[in-house]
């Protein structure tokens, strides 16, 4: 299947209707977001500690299918000055095993300063304040999930 970098690309990959699944990926942690059929709300799903490539491949396969999920979109970690460091080359390459692996297309979305806009949402109080060690990666990928719905509808 394909990585994409732009919205316009991914969207013509897809069918009408269909979930999309985001992901806040890291070394230790997946963090998950989906939306509904119709691809117009996000939400925060859960967050998983990573336990080996097979492993995380088999807990997101079984949320492709019981989510009917037809994209993924995956964050990318940009540098603030647009330039792809090491993180970012890692999320590309992850991008590019899940698409292969699940037979699905994949959209590569900017994801600065998601972890801000979370931690401003607890702030906020727009968002509960986790318990300690509790971690908010399913709300970044949600926040990662909403822009890439914002370039999805442009």
């Amino acid at each position: 299947m394909t990585v994409c970098d732009n919205a316009a690309a991914f969207a013509a990959l897809l069918p009408a209707r269909g979930s999309l699944l985001a992901l806040d990926v890291s070394k230790r942690r997946i963090g998950l977001a989906g939306t509904d059929q119709e691809r117009r709300l996000a939400t925060a799903l859960a967050t998983f500690e990573r336990a080996g490539p097979a492993r995380d491949l088999d807990r997101l396969g079984r949320v492709v299918r019981e989510r009917r999920v037809v994209g993924l979109v995956i964050g990318l970690p940009l540098n603030m000055d647009d330039s792809e460091g090491p993180m970012a080359k890692a999320a590309r390459a992850e991008a590019t095993r899940l698409a292969i692996a699940l037979a699905l297309p994949i959209l590569l979305q900017d994801e600065r300063l998601s972890t801000f806009a979370v931690e401003d949402a607890i702030a906020e109080g727009r968002l509960p304040r986790p318990r300690k060690g509790q971690p908010v990666d399913h709300h970044a990928a949600a926040v990662i999930l909403a822009d890439a719905l914002r370039a999805l509808h442009q």
